[in-house]
């Protein structure tokens, strides 16, 4: 599974993940995914953990993110990574966006975009 070389954010659909939450999913092959997260403020991405390892650059706006019990208030330019297995959420406190990337490709993301559950 790969995405085509060249991506249009305009064509790519975009699904409703969480309160206040939109996701893209963008490049990607089986090793490696970026996604677009699309926050309002005060929307909350629920504390979780996976096997997958995460870079996430912060594209706009400001986000609380707690990664292993720590909470660190991250803005525009700032990054967080992520290891695998390891708990981590983010609380959106200006509107704004995340660039995440993760490896290998995060397969559950795809199960909406099958059933054609995208806005």
């Amino acid at each position: 599974m790969q995405s085509p070389n060249f991506l249009f954010s305009e064509e790519m659909p975009r699904e409703d993940v969480d309160p206040g939450i939109k996701r893209q999913i963008l490049g990607h092959n089986d090793d490696l995914m970026l996604v677009k997260a699309i926050f309002e403020a005060g929307a909350e991405g629920y504390q979780h953990k996976h096997h997958h390892s995460q870079v996430t650059y912060v594209e706009s706006g400001a986000f609380d993110v707690t990664i292993d019990g720590v909470t660190k208030r991250q803005r525009a330019g700032d990054c967080f990574f992520v290891s695998p297995h390891i708990m981590h959420g983010a609380v959106c406190i200006e509107a704004g966006v995340l660039l995440d990337t993760f490896s290998p490709v995060r397969e559950d993301f795809f199960e909406n975009y099958k059933k054609g559950e995208t806005s």
